[in-house]
């Protein structure tokens, strides 16, 4: 067994040039391991906390020299000496921290460090990271790659247009081949800006989230442009939908209601609505259709909309106890997977097995802004998942993890591109 000998922590930024922690581990037979904590734009209230300055001098209070030093000056002394053993040290941290949501040491500080243990080991047992995860936790040698998913059109406030639902996904599920699937996306997301700027008179505009920004507050008048766009580009037979509603972003606490098409609705309105929608549309997954603490509303959804998989994001917050109270109430048929939501690699593979041990879907997904060689990546290909959440098909970290996919899967031999025609309920 190797031990760690340094472990050191610097503010970096992420691709949305917000300030982030990455820490850098050494073990005393010279194998190095970095990570790095993306956050997401929007953040779940149940999500590990982030650890921030709240200088507004700099970076207008979002820099991370606390977490930092929260890493060198306790985290770091804390682990030099011991062993390096992933599950070991995540607990020797989650125990140090001492808080249900790890927010006096951060989970920005925690995660990162947890990343750079996982990068430390496969490097020294001479691996890339996702064949160490598919050998240590994974159902075997890598021999697929997951589909991509894009998020082509991005809802939220833009002038007099308010769309309620997040991302309007389109997913290339009938692909023959993970290069097939890349192209044909890329083909379309070009297709749609034509299809965008008929209808809108003008360029559409880039969101947040590097997706189009939605030109209608209705969403099947969304759903309609993209499968125009869909038909055009002749990508048809190879293209399914898919949305992620983040609702909690729309629902209001007061009243219990969520905004859609101009009015507000009732948690019961919007499941019935989304379900002539999934009567209408092809949908492989529906992420987020209620909010985080609708646990009433989500086993109605999932009994009523049987034509897609009911995925939950910010209910679950790959949080194992949140899991476990979703399954006991049949609330979801699969999670999104986001480490940094619960702030150990080890609490996150938890969760993913407690999933396929209850014959649910675990969904891994990036964060906005993200960083080039997000491990989540690893995870997808190392836990042999059959889908994933890329984002747009633009942005240098977006267009990393379809590279990624792309080179593992031309450097293993017999590798194939998961089965998602298998499982779509559509």
């Amino acid at each position: 067994m190797m031990k760690i000998t340094s472990v050191t922590a610097r503010q970096l930024l992420d691709c949305k040039t917000r300030p982030l922690v990455e820490v850098e581990i050494t073990t005393d037979n010279g194998y190095v391991g970095r990570g790095a904590a993306p956050t997401g734009s929007s953040v779940g209230a149940h999500e590990a906390f982030i650890l921030r300055d709240g200088d507004p001098t700099e970076y207008n209070g979002l820099s991370v020299h606390r977490a930092v030093d929260a890493v060198n000056n306790e985290i770091a002394p804390a682990l030099v000496g011991t062993q390096l053993d992933l599950e070991a040290n995540d607990r020797l941290m989650i125990d140090l921290d001492g808080t249900p949501n790890k927010s006096r040491l951060g989970g920005n500080a925690i995660y990162s460090t947890s990343i750079a243990l996982l990068r430390a080991a496969s490097t020294a047992a001479g691996l890339p990271t996702y064949s160490w995860i598919a050998e240590h936790f994974g159902p075997g040698p890598v021999s697929q790659v997951p589909v991509p998913s894009f998020n082509m059109i991005n809802g939220g406030r833009y002038g007099d247009v308010v769309q309620p639902f997040n991302e309007f996904i389109v997913m290339p599920y009938k692909a023959c081949s993970i290069q097939d699937a890349v192209e044909k996306s890329v083909k379309l997301f070009g297709v749609l800006e034509e299809v965008l700027t008929e209808y809108l008179g003008r360029k559409p505009q880039v969101a947040s989230s590097y997706g189009f920004a939605s030109p209608s507050s209705d969403p099947r008048e969304v759903l309609k442009l993209l499968m125009t766009a869909v038909e055009r580009a002749g990508v048809a037979e190879t293209m399914a939908f898919a949305l992620d509603c983040a609702s909690s972003e729309m629902f209001d606490a007061a009243t219990g209601s969520y905004e859609l098409n101009g009015d507000r609705v009732t948690s019961d309105d919007l499941i019935d609505y989304v379900r002539e929608l999934s009567d209408e549309f092809p949908f492989v997954f529906i992420e987020d259709l209620l909010d985080e603490d609708d646990w009433a509303g989500y086993p109605k959804a999932v009994a009523q909309i049987d034509k897609s998989i009911i995925l939950g994001d910010d209910l679950v917050v790959t949080n194992r106890d949140r899991l476990q109270r979703a399954v006991e109430s049949s609330a979801v048929g699969g999670f999104i997977l986001k480490p940094n939501q619960v702030g150990t690699i080890t609490e996150a593979l938890d969760c993913y097995r407690y999933a396929v041990a209850h014959d649910l879907f675990t969904i891994p997904s990036g964060r906005s802004g993200g960083v080039i060689d997000d491990v989540v990546m690893d995870l997808s290909v190392g836990l042999s998942v059959p889908f994933q959440k890329n984002g747009a098909p633009r942005s240098g970290e977006r267009i990393e993890k379809l590279n990624f996919l792309l080179r593992v899967a031309d450097s293993t031999p017999g590798c194939v591109l998961a089965d998602v025609p298998a499982i779509v309920k559509f």
